[in-house]
């Protein structure tokens, strides 16, 4: 995509990454065969949208997803996936609580 690879996102300025993004789109939809006006109808954003994206200019996130949508690169979104974690706290309190022995019935 591009010639440098970016290991430090937060060294990035935002209009870098913004390009960066950009580069995805274009190669994406380069690698797909489809011109920008191909993609643009699809995705249903003007052709003009879709070249200010892969320019790095500033769009909506929902036309980012429509792009990516059509691109079939929605697999980005792992990336925002919260994972429930248990501190070792509330994990030691769960244990606790926890029957240890089973209780007579007397009937």
């Amino acid at each position: 995509m591009t010639e440098s690879s970016y290991t430090n996102w937060y060294s990035m300025s935002d209009g870098a990454l913004a390009e960066h993004i950009g580069a995805f789109v274009s190669h994406c939809r380069l690698e797909q065969n489809k011109t920008q006006e191909a993609l643009a109808n699809a995705a249903g954003v003007s052709r003009s949208t879709l070249s200010l994206l892969e320019r790095g200019g500033t769009v909506t996130l929902a036309t980012l997803i429509q792009v990516l949508r059509a691109l079939d690169q929605l697999q980005i979104m792992e990336a925002f996936t919260v994972k429930e974690t248990v501190s070792p706290l509330a994990l030691a309190k769960i244990e606790k609580a926890k029957r240890k022995r089973a209780s007579k019935n007397d009937r």
